[in-house]
């Protein structure tokens, strides 16, 4: 798995502008690399955020998904593993205090993954 570093910066940034609510987005790009966000209408608060991918629109290639946990948790819940397994390969968790080391990729099964981060 890889990702952009400008994407993983940008997880940081919005979950930390949403706090103390979650936020959730799905992941988008090419070849298997993350490079974008896609935010569809979603329903948060501080201990949940569903997203409503029946707004997807066709033929979008997704490879995983994003959301925010407002406090320093990063293993996902029943909740997450229930959206990981219904889209894309990878999803990354970032938590409280959002910075450079509270995040996490998970693939479906709620394993944690490694990922590669390109300049």
């Amino acid at each position: 798995m890889e990702i952009k570093r400008e994407l993983l910066e940008l997880m940081l940034a919005v979950a930390k502008e949403n706090h103390p609510n979650e936020i959730v987005a799905l992941i988008t790009g090419r070849k298997g690399i993350g490079e974008e966000l896609i935010f569809l209408p979603f329903e948060s608060g501080e201990t949940m955020a569903i997203i409503h991918t029946d707004m997807l629109p066709l033929g979008m290639k997704i490879l995983g998904s994003f959301h925010s946990h407002p406090r320093p948790i990063l293993e996902p819940s029943q909740a997450d593993l229930s959206m990981f397994s219904r889209i894309g390969k990878f999803h990354i968790i970032v938590a409280y205090p959002y910075d450079k080391k509270s995040w996490r990729c998970f693939d479906r099964y709620g394993n944690e993954i490694e990922v590669k981060i390109l300049d």
